[in-house]
């Protein structure tokens, strides 16, 4: 399907916001705080926040430009404040108030008339008319002082990046790290924020995309900091519908309890802290007005630095298992209660704030395995929970990619047991929370869990006792294989996993994603692409794009089908058989290329070839010999509608890749190098060799004349795709040669609507005129 990476909006719709619009604030702060926004009203918003320590602050942020938005859908930048007015009602509580040393303060980030990049702070309570904690401010940027009183220094307002009001706990130290007595909850909202004056508009992207039939998925340790009004905007802009998998994330979803100097996850008060829990009652409550469902996902993850050290997963050396994020993220282990208690319970809670909203409870357990560690691939199967569960004194395992004796695979056996037990333990927690009316969907990333260095690992990280019908649906992501093109691997994964759980087609989702480095979007992007795509063609009904956050990022806006009788693909307007007539000596092959010549004025010529490749046109008009064979051409062109259906044509002149018609051999063509991960080459036929050869796409080989090479050593293990792919079943090794022999034809169509052949001419000897023309596939 079509996509496009949108880098700026240029001519399409658009609207216009009044400036600081409740949608598009953002809000900051330190770990291990937390804080969310959320709007309330048309021109409201609340921020929620907990504070831990005395030097903690968060930040309320207006950013002159928008960083977060697709640029389809992203305000216009104006840096420009001068004589506008931003005016809104106070109410706070649980902070330190307005009128206070460190009470709240617009910090304002700009440069000043030289263009130096300078900072000015404005105290709230100077423009304030009210009570510290209830006041209406009015804050006329164009008579703006900074200071703590008035009168103070001037702010410069044309050339504004970016101001954030701050709000701080009761009693707040700036830059402490001692731990406040108790946790500081605290709140705020904006309510009738008006904008007046110059600038007070600014125009936003208004496309609203076709449907296109992908979800998506996103995060909240992505999207933390927005509000969920603001996300749900531009998800169903970009033309997603029904499913949005949402992750809760490691790192600012759970409640915090002091211990010895740090802070680990606790369930006093409830399972999710008050930021957390007012974000997502605000996200499921946009989502079911905008018709979208939610798919709730929890993994057995946590930030390193808040998680428990007894429930860690562990190396046989005591290592802990840590993700690769800086600050790293902790493993839970399956087998410590305590570990999988608070996931059930987290579980609930989200499972509660879907039906408060009205939402069908739908819910993810994402990626739960037995993590193992990289570098050393000691697998993690030994924190004292589990070594309990697996006897007490389980054989070591120091490298999963060494042989294995039955010991060491009862080992993997047992914690595959163990892993399955605990995942389907959460899922009866879901459905108990939902009183049953739930479906439960398990993420697997094939990647890891099929890792080929690890031929014993999947034993406990893909365990039987996940097989159908343990969950409502299994879903798979395998993003590493898809980006590095490792077409083998991942068609393999499928088929195992078919095997060892079977799951019906019907019943498996399939993620695309994702693109961690902007710098790889060209190239990630068009494969991920290619990934949905090839996806549906399988019969995967639910898809997904991983992740919003890049989406936005890199413009990736994926564009509506046509309708089913307009698609120009392969399977609609090409009929894969030959012309059924064999040409004759007489019959015409005429390669063309589109040239455009420029004649100067001095008679000196400027070429500009227009085409990479030669386009084949044909009169096979001439080899028709008999009234049968006239019937058979008249029944074929009625049958192809004209020219509205392709078809094969034998190319008597060049059918081969050895020569132009000589028997293919396995070194014909080369098609590329190999990297250890691409195993997908399309074929090619090369002409001509100095100063460089023109390079053909052949999309329409013969199958079982295609012949392999790898290395010089012909091969059998590889498959032929549509358009002519070579799917290798192995990836070549670094550099290489992939080559192939192969016969094939030409993808034509009639030239024209009409066939004129005139009886007396026919019958006196003259051959008709039948133009074909060849067919550009899109390869």
């Amino acid at each position: 399907m079509a996509y496009w990476l949108c880098a700026a909006r240029n001519g399409q719709e658009h609207d216009h916001i009044q400036r600081f619009d409740p949608r598009f604030w953002t809000v900051n702060f330190p770990r291990p705080m937390v804080a969310s926004v959320v709007t309330t009203a048309p021109d409201a918003l609340r921020l929620t926040c907990e504070f831990h320590h005395a030097g903690e602050l968060a930040g309320l942020i207006w950013e002159s430009e928008d960083r977060l938005d697709h640029p389809l859908h992203a305000y216009a930048t104006d840096r420009d404040y001068s004589h506008t007015i931003l005016s809104f009602r106070w109410r706070s509580g649980g902070i330190t108030p307005l009128d206070a040393v460190h009470g709240p303060t617009l910090t304002i980030e700009g440069r000043d008339a030289s263009g130096v990049a300078r900072s000015w702070y404005v105290r709230l309570w100077n423009y304030a008319e009210g009570s510290p904690e209830d006041a209406r401010v009015t804050l006329p940027f164009s008579a703006l002082q900074s200071g703590f009183a008035l009168p103070g220094e001037p702010v410069h307002p044309h050339n504004i990046d970016r101001m954030f009001i701050s709000l701080v706990p009761p009693g707040y130290v700036p830059a402490s790290a001692d731990p406040l007595a108790r946790r500081a909850d605290g709140w705020v909202e904006l309510s009738a924020i008006t904008c007046d004056g110059a600038h007070a508009m600014l125009e936003i992207g208004e496309s609203m995309l076709p449907e296109h039939g992908e979800q998506i998925a996103t995060a909240y340790d992505d999207c933390f900091n927005q509000t969920p009004a603001r996300l749900i905007r531009q998800i169903r802009q970009l033309g997603y519908r029904g499913r949005v998998v949402h992750y809760a994330g490691m790192s600012h979803y759970f409640r915090l309890e002091p211990l010895g100097g740090g802070h680990y996850v606790s369930l006093a008060g409830g399972a999710l802290n008050d930021a957390c829990a007012a974000w997502h009652r605000a996200f499921a409550e946009e989502a079911q007005a905008a018709g979208f469902e939610i798919i709730w996902s929890l993994s057995y993850e946590l930030f390193d630095v808040h998680c428990w050290n007894d429930w860690k997963q562990r190396a046989y050396d005591g290592a802990p298992a840590q993700t690769g994020w800086e600050p790293p993220s902790a493993l839970l282990s399956p087998a410590h209660p305590g570990a999988m208690s608070y996931l059930r319970q987290v579980a609930a809670a989200f499972v509660q704030i879907a039906q408060a909203a009205g939402l069908p409870v739908r819910f993810q357990i994402g990626e739960p395995w037995w993590w193992v560690t990289p570098g050393s691939f000691a697998p993690c199967l030994y924190d004292d929970a589990a070594k309990a569960a697996f006897g007490g004194d389980p054989p070591v395992i120091a490298d999963m990619r060494a042989p294995l004796d039955e010991a060491q695979k009862g080992l993997l056996d047992q914690a595959g047991a163990r892993l399955a037990a605990s995942t389907a333990a959460l899922a009866q927690a879901v459905r108990d929370a939902a009183g049953g009316e739930a479906e439960v969907l398990l993420l697997a990333f094939t990647p890891t869990i099929l890792d080929g260095q690890m031929p014993e690992i999947e034993r406990a990280n893909l365990p039987v006792g996940w097989a159908w019908p343990a969950f409502d649906r299994l879903q798979l992501e395998d993003y590493d294989w898809l980006t590095a093109g490792a077409e083998a691997r991942r068609r393999a994964a499928y088929a195992h996993v078919d095997a060892r759980l079977g799951y019906p087609i019907n019943l498996q989702d399939y993620f695309a994603g994702f693109v961690l480095s902007a710098e790889d979007a060209p190239v990630y992007w068009a494969r991920i692409d290619a990934a949905l795509d090839e996806a549906r063609s399988r019969g995967v009904t639910q898809r997904f794009v991983w992740a919003l956050p890049q989406i936005a990022r890199d413009g990736y806006t994926r564009l509506a089908p046509p309708p089913a009788d307009q698609r120009e693909d392969h399977m609609q307007n090409f009929d894969d058989v030959s012309y059924p007539l064999t040409l004759g000596t007489d019959a015409s092959a005429s390669p063309e290329f589109s040239t455009s010549v420029l004649v100067t004025a001095s008679g000196h010529e400027r070429r500009t070839a227009q085409w990479a490749d030669a386009r084949l046109r044909f009169d096979v008009g001439p080899g028709i010999r008999s009234e049968s064979e006239l019937a058979t051409l008249l029944g074929f062109f009625r049958a192809r509608h004209g020219p509205a259906r392709g078809f094969r044509l034998t190319d008597p002149f060049d059918l081969s890749s050895n020569g132009t018609t000589g028997a293919p051999t396995p070194a014909d063509q080369l098609l590329g190098l190999g990297d250890g991960e691409t195993t997908r080459f399309a074929l090619v036929k090369r002409y001509g060799e100095e100063p460089e050869p023109q390079v053909r796409r052949i999309t329409r080989p013969r199958s079982g004349t295609v012949r392999v090479s790898v290395g010089g050593q012909e091969t059998a293990g590889f498959t032929l795709d549509p358009l002519g792919f070579v799917v290798l079943d192995d990836a070549p090794a670094a550099e290489e040669e992939v080559r192939a022999g192969f016969l094939f034809d030409v993808p034509v169509r009639f030239a024209e609507d009409r066939l004129e052949i005139s009886a007396a001419g026919f019958a006196a000897g003259q051959a008709p005129s039948v133009p074909l023309i060849e067919i550009r596939e899109a390869a």
